[in-house]
């Protein structure tokens, strides 16, 4: 397996440090408000690494934080607190807002399909060991306290501007006016900020004797440390994430732990939607619930998704999701001919679409492979089971559905060729057909979307 390593800016080839047990950490999202299909993207990304792992014969030890802690609407250190902010707008409390979201983004996550991380880790049931590690790094000499927090000086740990490839200079003469006279750099970072007096911020936990809470870098580092240990295999998030929020982790961990954090960093791309940006403001930000209203399931979605490759910008629109769906209904009416006879293991298949997801996630040549092979070939039931464990696209738990009144019409025309009455059962055929439905006679009789 090849996969395309940010630390390195290339691809390498992957092999675990244990076979049984890959350490994988997935960044998870800030619980705030009703995830939108950008958010949900990079989630069918990693369950794809995750099944391709697996389908290297690899054990996968996955875990995903829930950002339940408010932390600063911008990367860095500055902006307006997420949490507070759709607790303001909803009229909830903090807690209840962290909750409700958390609640409705595995709601969306379970809805995909997707493989279930063994252990998901609200940022709030850490706070200890968010602590600890703020704790270390000060007994190392790497922090200093400001008016507003402890911050680290990035200025110590002389590999900071590595992995992002940071030019630290331009970044120090480009601070910004309001820029805090109390930070030594422009690159250093908060791991722990005060609450000052008056200041309304309802999670707080008192630490040093004042009350404060834990900077956003500071939860992923605490729970792979303690959930997974270093060094990872393969920690995984957004492009976004490159810049600020991994670099500072690495910088925490490692100084903290004396290790290197993780062997490989796998990040996925923005998708736009309709042609722009996704924003609250152009409308663009659709859920689950707008595809639903207009005839969409996840699982079409997740088609979408993998049509294309983690590391491109996609641009979604309702007229590419619509092919999507066709697709995944070619791909399930496939599926329903394992009832026809024995059917096929398909092991040239099976070797196509693995060599496509060994080379950096190539779901689309992997789906490519599979469409010249549906056409006058016929699945037994190991290979479909094969193709949901790769790509978990329910082809054998859900199937397109149709009306009673054509199931009717199937089950009348069935019995119409038991007595041998095949005048009727050729017209019902043709009224189905003209449905859009075919009906197919072998062992058993089935039925699938024209």
């Amino acid at each position: 397996m090849k996969l395309y390593n940010t630390a390195s800016r290339k691809l390498e080839e992957f092999t675990p440090q244990n076979p049984k047990e890959v350490k994988l950490y997935t960044c998870g999202p800030t619980v705030y408000s009703f995830a939108h299909i950008g958010n949900l993207t990079s989630y069918i990304y990693w369950d794809l690494l995750v099944r391709a792992l697996r389908q290297n014969g690899w054990g996968v030890k996955r875990v995903m934080n829930l950002t339940d802690v408010g932390h600063l609407v911008s990367d860095a250190d500055e902006g307006e607190d997420k949490m507070e902010k759709g607790a303001r707008r909803e009229g909830l409390s903090v807690w209840d807002i962290a909750k409700k979201y958390s609640e409705a983004f595995l709601k969306d996550f379970y809805a995909l399909s997707l493989v279930e991380p063994t252990k998901i880790c609200p940022a709030t049931e850490y706070i200890e060991q968010q602590e600890k590690l703020v704790d270390l790094l000060d007994e190392k000499g790497f922090l200093y306290d400001t008016e507003d927090g402890l911050y680290f000086d990035t200025s110590k740990f002389d590999r900071y501007a590595d992995f992002a490839h940071l030019d630290l200079d331009h970044l120090k003469a480009g601070a910004r006016v309001d820029f805090s006279n109390e930070k030594r750099n422009a690159s250093d970072f908060a791991v722990w900020k005060w609450i000052k007096e008056g200041e309304k911020h309802a999670m707080r936990w008192q630490y040093r004797g004042h009350w404060g809470y834990p900077g956003w870098h500071l939860e992923c580092s605490s729970i792979a440390h303690e959930e997974l240990g270093e060094p990872l295999d393969i920690h995984t998030g957004g492009i976004d994430h490159v810049m600020v929020h991994h670099t500072n982790e690495i910088a925490q961990s490692e100084v903290a732990f004396g290790k290197q954090f993780s062997r490989f960093w796998l990040h996925c791309n923005f998708i736009t939607s309709d042609g722009a940006k996704i924003s609250k403001s152009l409308g663009n930000g659709y859920t689950f619930a707008d595809l639903a209203e207009k005839g969409y399931t996840p699982i079409d979605f997740k088609m979408w998704v993998l049509q294309g490759h983690y590391q491109s910008e996609r641009n979604f629109t309702f007229s590419d999701l619509h092919a999507a769906k066709q697709r995944l209904l070619n791909y399930r009416n496939f599926a329903a001919l394992r009832h026809q006879g024995e059917g096929e293991a398909m092991q040239d298949v099976r070797e196509g679409i693995l060599e496509n997801l060994n080379n950096n996630l190539n779901s689309a040549g992997a789906f490519a492979v599979l469409d010249r092979a549906i056409s006058g070939r016929t699945p037994n039931e190991d290979f479909i089971k094969f193709l949901d464990d790769t790509f978990g696209l329910d082809l054998i738990q859900t199937t397109p559905d149709i009306s009673s009144e054509q199931k009717a019409k199937i089950e009348e025309r069935k019995r119409a060729k038991e007595m041998k009455d095949y005048a009727l059962a050729d017209k019902l055929r043709d009224e189905l057909s003209r449905e859009g439905i075919a009906v197919l006679d072998g062992k058993d009789t089935i039925w699938q979307y024209k």
